[in-house]
């Protein structure tokens, strides 16, 4: 009870002297504006006990009222903290401070029973909501595979280049082959796990059968590897990519270089990339075919190919006698190899060791088969041949004769024109149908017929023929040195340019060279068909006359076949001697010059050809000095 009228007081103190300080300040004020104010009533504090008791406490001039801690109350103790409670009073510095002491009595408080006293409780931690628990069931087991192959990707990529480096690859083709390792992230195209997958054990089985096609399997050995060596995995998937880019590209023709052999030997080769070869194989649902496929598909070669496969099937086991060494014979020398030649050559037996007529004419025909100079001298290069058993000969012939067909564009044309130079003889063929056959005359050993492909364009009507640069320098130049009408008395227009240059003309008529019309097409060799005025020669056995062109024994006839029924051959014979006319082929048709010494046709029966240029034999000893 003493506590609570303490504080009443307390409370009616400072609210008494708040408002005689209100007061007090506005009476200053209002003096300042001269406007008085109404008395203030006398300030009554009531005492619940006493009554009201009544305090005449003179209104001072200002007073404030300061219930802020003192300067130095930050450090203060609990006596500081009692004067804040019952106030300080202190007056303006330019005022008369007034004071008030409020004197009252420390409250009496009974003392405490400590069995009522009641231990202090610790303040209430806040309490943490605890999840509920919820069961869930086991995740599944999740197995994480890395793509196919790619464990071997860092192998391949730092061996790529090394096992890539076939000999005979080109630089382009090897770096062909580390580009698409590459860009397949360097992942093994024929490995799958720690063996060969489907598609490499097919190529691996194609590359072993290289040899029935004429090609060497040796050139495509795959090296052995441990299945459980990666770096040996990795370089065995290169390898065999490499092998099968080499396989493919033999299979075109690219074991040789034709131009090498002969300037005169100039087909264009298709010579697949490595990186078709791969993305076909790759891709392919038998890759062993697709690689097999490269090789000719042509009737022809696949004729040869199983003559190939017959002569090795039926080849004997004992090796022919070998003829010894010694010096060169010739007819009505002595030698005691006489014997073992005729016996060689299937001849009887003699009485005497001499080297006869019926000997050189026996080993003649020998050397013409194995494509040989056909002169009946047993010289070192014929001892040799005749060491090696005859089906051994024919089988090098036959892949010499394989390898030419290498040489034509894989797509020959449905309607061809086909002029085999040994032959002398030229064909029209629609599909595997002969629809027009002729023969033809090709040129001497001395100006050979080039071998090559290429589109007939137009036919020219009554041609005029320009002498070749070989046969102005050869005939020409000599004889206008010697008689400056030498061109005009034979019927021919000689040109001068300003350079000094001459140029030499056969304008069209009876005489003219090329006859009443030729068939062109263009090419490096500047060579064509076209009649000829001299058809006596068709009726020789071998026909090899002309500078290099192909001279047709029946021009007219073949134009039918080209030309079309547009124009028919009396319609071309009415402009024989009107003029030169150049008439364009309806579709151009394909021609190729080829050299086919020996044929085999649907039957298995061997048909062989005169090696007029020799480029046969420098085909196979080509192909023997790289095995």
């Amino acid at each position: 009870m003493r506590l609570r009228r303490l504080a009443e007081t307390v409370s009616a103190t400072t609210l008494g002297l708040s408002l005689l300080l209100a007061s007090a300040t506005a009476q200053e004020a209002a003096g300042d504006i001269g406007v008085p104010l109404p008395e203030q009533p006398a300030l009554v504090i009531l005492n619940s006990d006493t009554g009201p008791q009544k305090l005449d406490i003179p209104a001072p001039a200002e007073v404030t009222l300061d219930l802020r801690p003192s300067a130095d109350s930050q450090s203060a103790d609990a006596a500081e903290t009692k004067e804040m409670v019952t106030g300080a009073l202190s007056t303006r510095p330019d005022r008369t401070p007034a004071e008030l002491e409020l004197d009252l009595p420390e409250p009496e408080m009974p003392p405490v029973d400590p069995a009522l006293v009641k231990p202090a409780e610790p303040a209430p931690q806040p309490q943490l909501a605890q999840p509920a628990q919820i069961d869930l069931p086991p995740l599944p087991e999740v197995a994480v595979t890395m793509p196919p192959g790619l464990e071997l990707s860092g192998r391949i990529a730092a061996q790529a280049e090394i096992a890539a480096a076939l000999p005979r690859l080109s630089a382009r083709e090897r770096a062909d082959i580390v580009a698409a390792y590459a860009a397949n992230e360097n992942r093994p195209f024929w490995i799958d796990g720690k063996d060969l997958g489907t598609s490499g054990k097919q190529i691996v089985a194609q590359l072993g059968h290289a040899s029935d096609d004429g090609l060497r399997a040796g050139d495509y050995l795959l090296p052995v590897f441990e299945s459980s060596d990666k770096d040996s995995l990795a370089a065995a998937d290169i390898r065999l990519s490499a092998l099968a880019v080499l396989y493919a590209r033999d299979a075109r023709g690219g074991r040789l270089d034709p131009r090498r052999l002969s300037k005169l030997i100039t087909p264009k080769l298709e010579l697949p990339s490595a990186t078709e070869v791969l993305s076909e194989l790759a891709g392919a649902a038998d890759a062993g075919a697709v690689l097999a496929a490269y090789n000719p598909r042509h009737a022809g070669y696949q004729h040869l190919k199983a003559k190939l496969a017959e002569l090795r099937a039926h080849k004997p086991e004992t090796p022919v006698a070998r003829i010894p060494a010694g010096p060169i014979l010739k007819v009505g020398m002595r030698d005691a190899r006489v014997p073992l030649i005729r016996a060689r050559l299937g001849l009887g037996s003699s009485e005497e060791p001499v080297y006869d007529r019926s000997t050189a004419l026996a080993l003649a025909d020998f050397q013409k088969q194995a494509g040989l100079r056909a002169d009946g001298v047993l010289s070192d290069q014929t001892v040799a041949a005749l060491a090696m058993p005859r089906s051994t000969r024919l089988e090098s012939d036959i892949i010499a004769q394989m390898e030419r067909w290498r040489w034509l564009p894989s797509d020959i044309g449905e309607n061809r024109i086909v002029v085999n130079i040994p032959e002398y003889r030229m064909r029209v063929m629609h599909g595997d149908k002969l629809a027009y056959e002729s023969r033809v005359i090709v040129g001497k050993p001395e100006s050979a017929t080039p071998v090559f492909s290429h589109r007939m364009e137009h036919v020219v009507v009554n041609p005029s023929w320009f002498v070749p640069p070989s046969i102005l320098k050869k005939e020409f130049l000599p004889g206008l040195a010697n008689d400056p009408n030498y061109a005009a008395r034979r019927g021919y227009v000689v040109t001068r340019g300003k350079n000094g240059s001459i140029s030499v003309r056969q304008p069209p008529g009876e005489r003219n060279a090329l006859g009443w019309i030729k068939f062109m097409f263009p090419n490096d060799h500047a060579v064509y068909l076209h009649d000829t005025p001299n058809r006596g020669l068709f009726g020789a056995g071998k026909r090899a006359f002309s500078h290099g062109c192909v001279r047709v024994e029946n021009p007219f006839a073949l134009a039918d076949q080209v030309l079309g029924p547009e124009w028919t051959s009396e319609r071309l014979k009415r402009l024989i001697g009107s003029g030169e006319r150049t008439i364009k082929l309806p579709q151009p048709l394909q021609i190729h010059l080829v050299y086919e010494t020996i044929v085999v046709d649907a039957a298995g029966a061997v048909t062989t050809f005169d090696d007029i240029y020799g480029f046969h034999r420098l085909v196979r000893n080509a192909l023997e000095q790289r095995s």
